[in-house]
């Protein structure tokens, strides 16, 4: 994460922006103190790394296995 005081992000205020629209992360600080942090709008998630792989591939099976029926209670504790 890039760090800025404030006086710096208030004259690259719309530099900043742009990083942060490309999904960067950028922490204003005041007195060396993080003050604020500038973030997407939609933040990413591991599944975006692997999405166009997936969006490519016909043949991934995404779909959840069934879960398996539930064990009775009285027989766990013989």
């Amino acid at each position: 994460m890039k760090t800025f005081t404030v006086v710096e992000a208030k004259s690259r205020f719309s530099a900043l922006l742009a990083e942060v629209e490309a999904g960067a992360e950028i922490a204003v600080t005041r007195h060396g103190k993080i003050v604020a942090r500038l973030v997407p709008d939609h933040p990413s998630v591991a599944a975006d790394a692997f999405r166009d792989f997936w969006i490519e591939k016909d043949d991934i099976d995404l779909q959840a296995p069934e879960d398996a029926p539930a064990e009775d209670v009285a027989s766990m504790d013989d």
